[in-house]
């Protein structure tokens, strides 16, 4: 591949917590791998180009999420590109909007559809670190495209928010969570009317896994604290298996693998 393109979706109304840094470790992990790395803004009002390698989408407040999800559904771009395949990333706000329908602004809004999921409010807001593994059972079982089955490592990030996802059929978690709090809470569990034995098992639930759609409520931003993850998005959007993407090469690439791994083990402890 001559040049990877990278999709920023929507910065301007779903930048508030960083996650703009998210294209920015996937256009530096490219560059050291030699491969010519570019970032395409995509604002408010502008047309979501289809044919990008790589897209990446943001948190932000209520009123964000509802004008980013009126503009994708509107303009049909980014819904589009997951049906062709193309891999995104959606971080917090994204998630909910990705999804089926959230609760916004006291209001249930509808998202795009392309996460079969339904978002209302947690009883309590999370806010804190969160951990999980990488969740790969039932996916050959359920039939699902095993998006993210090369995912080994923990995974680490920042949460900060009110919603209480539900997953449903078509879609499964990004990760089991093994400290804080994922998708929802009991609460909001109960009240989107599961029965007690599903909602224990939703509540581990962090992120949701759909296509070529990776989901999270993780911030950090979740690729800078999660290497691996950035290399399977990397790896999807050249084309290649995750064993088969090139090593990092240059005189900055030690350092950085040092510099990031000495991140990763500090907000692991934490």
């Amino acid at each position: 591949m001559a040049e990877l393109t990278i999709g920023l979706v929507l910065p301007d109304v779903l930048g508030t917590y960083g996650d703009d840094g998210n294209a920015l470790v996937l256009r530096q992990r490219a560059r050291m791998r030699g491969i010519d790395a570019e970032i395409h803004r995509i604002t408010l009002g502008d047309a979501v180009p289809e044919g990008l390698d790589v897209y990446t989408v943001g948190g932000g407040e209520d009123v964000a999420q509802i004008l980013a999800a009126e503009h994708l559904i509107a303009d049909g771009g980014m819904t589009r590109s997951v049906n062709a395949g193309r891999p995104v990333l959606a971080i917090c706000a994204g998630l909910q909007v990705f999804g089926r329908s959230f609760r916004a602004s006291d209001r249930m809004v509808d998202g795009l559809g392309l996460i079969d999921a339904t978002t209302s409010s947690l009883q309590t807001r999370m806010i804190g670190e969160l951990k999980s593994v990488p969740a790969k059972q039932g996916m050959r079982a359920a039939g699902m495209e095993e998006l993210t089955e090369p995912l080994t490592e923990p995974l680490t990030g920042f949460a900060n928010h009110q919603g209480a996802t539900i997953l449903g059929p078509d879609a499964r978690p990004l990760g089991h969570v093994t400290h804080g709090t994922g998708n929802t809470d009991a609460h909001g569990a109960l009240t989107a009317g599961l029965t007690p034995e599903t909602a224990k098992v939703e509540v581990y639930h962090e992120g949701a896994v759909q296509g070529s759609i990776i989901a999270t409520y993780m911030h950090g931003p979740v690729l800078a604290r999660n290497p691996q993850l950035a290399d399977l998005l990397l790896a999807k959007a050249t084309g290649v298996a995750l064993a088969d993407l090139p090593p990092m090469t240059g005189v900055f690439a030690e350092q950085l693998v040092g510099e990031v791994a000495t991140l990763r083990a500090e907000r692991m402890r934490a």
